[in-house]
């Protein structure tokens, strides 16, 4: 151990533990997010940044098993990996964070092309889509939302069927804020596009300070890694 600190081996050895745990919470939660999507209908194209949060999160845990490795073993070349492998992330990491803002329309644009498509499938009377119908329908229920761009016209003919409860209020007492009057029945007053669209804000939120959080990590980890780098050259 002579010549190099303990001290900074071991706060090294702890620093990417808790690396690693961190990567494992990114990759769970970005894959959460991806699958609650999916359920949704909402395409890849519009989840690009969660799908590398997903890359993000397993090369995280890559990266602090090998920190790990690197200081326990006192390996310059491990150490130097580490260091390498980080600097690229963090750089990955404001390329898409500036990518995301410059390309914004065009990801509002591509939801929206989501969206009507998707309308298509909600009208659609030949049971080609008989499940997709049915989650969605369950998901108005969840949400106390109504198609997904224009109410109850997204449902077509489906909408005016006897025995359909698309939409239908399910509250004792409707209030005038969530649902409306349509077709001498009471349905939910918000299009659920809105409603994705907030969820999404919502999770891009989280990510981004997640990934705020992480690239204050990843200049620690830097400054660690090159600080225990020099110490044991100097052995």
């Amino acid at each position: 151990m002579a010549g190099v600190s303990k001290c900074m081996k071991y706060s090294m050895f702890i620093f990417n533990f808790f690396f690693w745990v961190c990567g494992c919470i990114i990759l769970g939660f970005s894959i959460w997010i991806r699958v609650g999507s999916t359920q949704q209908g909402v395409e890849s194209s519009v989840l690009a940044g969660v799908n590398l949060l997903i890359a993000v999160g397993a090369i995280i845990m890559v990266l602090g098993f090998l920190g790990c490795c690197g200081a326990a073993k006192e390996s310059r070349c491990m150490l130097m990996l580490f260091f390498i492998a980080l600097l690229l992330i963090l750089i990955l990491q404001i390329t898409g964070g500036v990518l995301g803002a410059v390309y914004k329309p065009q990801v509002e644009k591509a939801f929206n092309l989501t969206l009507n498509a998707s309308v298509s499938a909600l009208q659609d009377t030949s049971g080609e889509y008989k499940d997709y119908q049915e989650a969605f329908q369950k998901f108005e229920r969840e949400e106390k939302c109504c198609g997904l761009l224009d109410g109850p016209k997204d449902w077509g003919e489906k909408f005016s069927q006897p025995s359909s409860k698309i939409c239908q209020c399910e509250l004792e007492k409707p209030s005038s804020d969530l649902c409306i009057q349509y077709q001498n029945r009471y349905i939910y007053k918000k299009p659920c596009g809105e409603v994705i669209m907030q969820q999404i804000k919502d999770n891009l939120v989280i990510i981004m300070g997640i990934a705020f959080g992480l690239a204050v990590i990843e200049i620690l980890g830097l400054v660690f890694s090159m600080s225990l780098y020099c110490q044991i050259g100097r052995k």
